[in-house]
């Protein structure tokens, strides 16, 4: 009897874990075992975390790689991790702990070693640096801030849609860590890229992307330059940071199954 592989999926700042809704039932569909467990402390409905977002404070990259890392070692196989955004950067470092069979890494926050920081990034995270006392509490986004970061690319009538529907306030220690990963030699972002036995990467770039510019997503490729192991890009050209959950989700998702078909998984 074989097993189907399982995948987490894996959320980014912002966004609640139910957003990957439609992925799981098309990875389902495919064979695969999925599974999109929260972040620590995230509550189990949008609402709730609207209404309560203190549990969630204060948690950064560390705590969240240990998280995922716990739910993993219950798994009866190494999975294939989807991430998104900050997501993104958990799977990378997961994937370097050997702690995953592949990853895809979509708009993934950038890691330590990775220089460009666009001033579209500065802008869309604004909110959270804007005051240092964010560092220890949860921030929201408005409408307008979300049509910036997230909803650029598509009809301002879905990003409202999008806003209403997945958006919750986030942590915002993460942020700070990644933004002083270069400066710190123990820093939380830093992933290892030099890992030659590891599974396969794919990252995923949007084109249109303000939060992570595909400056970045090319400047993150080339941290893994010292690594054999399969490292691939695939870009988006017309694409923002709502691609995951926007109404051209499936095609990054159709790709993305691709990718693990043509690494036999």
């Amino acid at each position: 009897m074989t097993t189907s592989t399982p995948v987490i999926f894996i959320h980014g700042l912002w966004l609640h874990a139910s957003s990957w809704g439609p992925w799981l039932d098309l990875f389902r569909s495919a064979g695969y075992e999925p599974a999109a467990p929260g972040w620590p402390g995230d509550p189990d409905t949008v609402e709730e975390a609207r209404s309560n977002s203190d549990a969630m404070a204060g948690h950064g990259i560390d705590d969240v790689v240990a998280h995922y890392a716990e739910i993993i070692s219950h798994l009866p196989a190494k999975p294939v991790l989807v991430g998104h955004s900050f997501g993104g950067m958990i799977a990378q470092r997961l994937l370097g702990q050997d702690l995953a069979g592949a990853a895809v890494a979509i708009d993934a926050a950038q890691i330590k070693g990775v220089l460009p920081l666009p001033l579209s990034a500065l802008r869309a995270t604004l909110p959270v640096f804007k005051n240092p006392s964010n560092k220890n509490k949860t921030v929201p986004l408005t409408a307008e801030q979300f049509r910036y970061a997230f909803g650029n690319a598509i009809p301002e009538d879905e990003s409202q849609q999008l806003f209403d529907t997945w958006v919750m306030p986030a942590p915002g220690k993460p942020l700070f860590e990644a933004a002083a990963a270069n400066f710190d030699p123990h820093s939380p972002a830093a992933v290892n890229t030099k890992n030659e036995g590891r599974g396969p990467l794919l990252l995923i770039a949007g084109g249109k992307d303000h939060t992570v510019p595909e400056v970045v997503t090319r400047a993150t490729l080339k941290q893994y330059r010292h690594s054999s192991a399969v490292t691939d890009i695939l870009g988006f050209p017309d694409r923002g940071h709502s691609l995951t959950i926007d109404h051209g989700w499936r095609e990054v998702a159709d790709a993305s199954l691709a990718w693990l078909h043509k690494q036999g998984l």
